[in-house]
């Protein structure tokens, strides 16, 4: 048998086989009629965070019977948040309106929102030491109508999942095209600088919880 050739890439080390999983830490932030954001609110029985961009297609050009180029279309950012609950104050943003406290009617404007949740990340090695998780960060989003299916209590019994179908707005970004999402990796970012980001997104002492714009998020981890 032919000795096997040595090849300077390897691949599935240890402690590089990663994986992401999970739905964690959802935070609701109004959109104010500005543009800027109303303090972040946790978003309890989060279930599933579904990313479904949609867009850039490539739109082909013929001439002189060749593919002369080729041009994508815009990319937008949708998705579907699924949970078994909603923070009240995400009714405004699924079209209620509370005509007195505790009161609703539907069918009214949406109003936009943001929001945040994390994924984990994992590795084939059991110190947990290594592992991180990713901060994802939508702006702009404006939820549709979803079907709500209540059934009769059984002899097996399931709480109802909710599910909003979301799309985006993408906001200005310096230098770069406008966006609907940014990522924050903490496995890649300095640790202090994260513990720092993280107060201003979460909330910290009697500081309320934000939602940073992406100048303020490229601040939090370039300045010294």
């Amino acid at each position: 048998m032919a000795d096997q050739v040595q090849f300077a890439l390897e691949w599935d080390k240890t402690g590089e086989r990663l994986y992401e999983l999970g739905v964690s830490r959802g935070v609701l932030y109004k959109q104010k009629a500005d543009g800027t954001y109303d303090d972040g609110v946790a978003w309890n029985g989060l279930t599933a965070v579904t990313e479904s961009p949609e867009g850039a297609e490539a739109n082909d050009m013929w001439a002189d019977n060749i593919k002369y180029g080729s041009i994508r279309s815009v990319e937008t950012f949708k998705g579907t948040i699924e949970a078994y609950t909603c923070p009240d104050e995400f009714y405004e943003c699924d079209g209620s309106a509370a005509l007195v406290e505790g009161v609703y009617i539907g069918q009214q404007s949406r109003t936009p929102f943001g929001f945040s949740y994390v994924t984990k990340i994992g590795n084939d090695t059991a110190n947990e030491a290594d592992d991180g998780y990713k901060i994802h960060l939508v702006y702009g989003a404006t939820a549709s109508p979803s079907e709500r299916n209540y059934e009769t209590i059984n002899d097996s019994p399931e709480a109802i999942t909710f599910s909003w179908e979301f799309d985006t707005v993408p906001v200005n970004v310096e230098g770069h095209k406008p966006t609907a999402t940014i990522v924050i990796d903490s496995t890649k970012v300095n640790k202090t600088k994260l513990t720092a980001f993280e107060n201003t997104l979460y909330g910290s002492g009697n500081t309320a919880a934000k939602l940073p714009t992406p100048a303020e998020v490229l601040a939090a981890f370039t300045t010294p």
